[in-house]
């Protein structure tokens, strides 16, 4: 019998949120799904903390005493000695408009939480984390698609439209009608070719467009790394 793999480890995310309820729902939360979780509930905590621990992901309020999300990444991002320095971040808040999450995703946030939110947005902010999905999933694709002729024939037709379409999300301008429609056919090709990680960002990049379609930069800006991801796969 060949040695079993080892358990893969939980993320560990740190939660900073002022508000005992919505500090113990997240909290609660992200446990239920497997992560480890350190709370605290102000931004010098939260500073603290990052600095001395490498935390996978940030889960930061936007208005908390002392400092509130944007000032918490900034001062880390500006600090190469904090452990959670480059660490993902994600920042949460009950008012959230397209201007203010247009804002947030510029300063280098991740993802934006709007609170209150359930276990499938917390599902979602996971799935940031690099490796919490495949690029490539072959045991998906071959049971999605039947055999391995045509798994290969369709990742070829995705790999060739992956390359068309991330040369034309680097031109300044972008049909975005017709860029949602290719995004939602893009989603069932993904289910076809066991890409789900992909399929999750197609999914974050349609939100987005959606909740304020005037200024997506940032968000394609993310998405065409993920389509540059998956193409080297693809390749390999």
């Amino acid at each position: 019998m060949p040695p079993s793999l080892p358990a893969p480890t939980p993320p560990c995310i740190l939660v900073a949120d002022d508000d005992p309820s919505s500090r113990r729902f997240l909290c609660d939360g992200l446990r239920s799904l497997g992560a480890r979780v350190q709370d605290c509930i102000d931004g010098a905590q939260a500073l603290q903390l990052a600095r001395g621990e490498a935390f996978d992901l940030l889960l930061l309020d936007c208005r908390m005493p002392g400092a509130g999300a944007r000032e918490v990444l900034a001062a880390l991002r500006a600090d190469e000695a904090a452990a959670s320095a480059k660490s993902a971040a994600v920042a949460c808040s009950a008012e959230l408009d397209g201007a203010t999450q247009r804002d947030l995703l510029t300063c280098g946030f991740s993802a934006v939480l709007r609170k209150p939110c359930d276990i499938a947005d917390l599902q979602r902010i996971l799935a940031l984390l690099p490796g919490s999905m495949p690029v490539l999933d072959d045991a998906a694709a071959l049971r999605a698609s039947g055999d391995a002729t045509t798994m290969r024939a369709l990742r070829q037709l995705l790999r060739d439209e992956l390359a068309l379409l991330y040369q034309e999300l680097g031109l300044p301008d972008h049909d975005r009608a017709a860029l949602d429609d290719r995004l939602h056919r893009l989603r069932s090709s993904c289910g076809f070719c066991g890409t789900a990680a992909l399929a999750a960002d197609v999914a974050r990049l349609q939100q987005r467009l959606r909740d304020d379609p005037r200024d997506a930069v940032p968000a394609i800006t993310q998405f065409r790394s993920a389509v540059q991801v998956t193409l080297q796969a693809l390749d390999t």
